[in-house]
């Protein structure tokens, strides 16, 4: 069922390819309307992450929290980190090696969620997860801001980006952990 939580996931995925291309695209100019492109990125990027905290809200508050919900939230998280990290790494503003760790802890994650679904177990979130998302959203927003404008916060992103790593393998073992005693039961 398409609710209003429900249409702000979608909406934060439709958001992706938009973020893709601003940061990018070979534009002729580095600025629309003298904005330069990487605000307009952390902008989309910004608005793509607020989505995530009010679909939730929505969902919890109006008691409208599906199965679509909860299926394309994670998603959506996912695919909005995945390319943002990967446009990073092609701008040079992220080390591929820290972005595989990011995104290869993702994966591993919803491999294991989808395991234990098709078994008829669901494993929370985990405060240590929704933790490093806060991390990951305010480490992208610091490097596609500071980049080429304001060099202090390009440095306190790429500070972010060793915070992530280390909570990215963290967690991942925290919920390979949790999947195990799932499994077990």
């Amino acid at each position: 069922m398409i609710n209003l939580p429900n249409s702000l996931t979608v909406a934060r995925i439709f958001l992706v390819p938009l973020l893709v291309v601003v940061l990018l695209t070979g534009v002729a100019s580095p600025s629309i309307l003298g904005v330069p492109m990487e605000f307009i990125a952390a902008g989309i990027f910004g608005l793509a992450s607020l989505t995530d905290w009010l679909d939730g809200y929505l969902a919890r508050r109006r008691r409208q929290i599906t199965t679509l919900g909860q299926l394309m939230d994670p998603l959506a998280d996912k695919l909005l980190i995945t390319a943002a990290l990967v446009s990073l790494v092609q701008m040079g503003s992220a080390p591929a090696w820290m972005a595989a760790i990011i995104i290869g802890r993702e994966i591993a994650v919803t491999w294991l969620r989808q395991i234990a679904q098709g078994r008829g177990v669901t494993i929370p979130a985990a405060p240590l997860g929704k933790v490093k998302m806060v991390a990951q959203i305010v480490t992208i927003l610091l490097l596609l801001l500071g980049q080429e404008h304001v060099p202090w916060l390009y440095l306190l992103g790429q500070i972010g980006l060793w915070l992530v790593v280390g909570l990215s393998l963290v967690s991942a073992i925290d919920y390979f952990r949790r999947f195990q005693s799932a499994m077990a039961r």
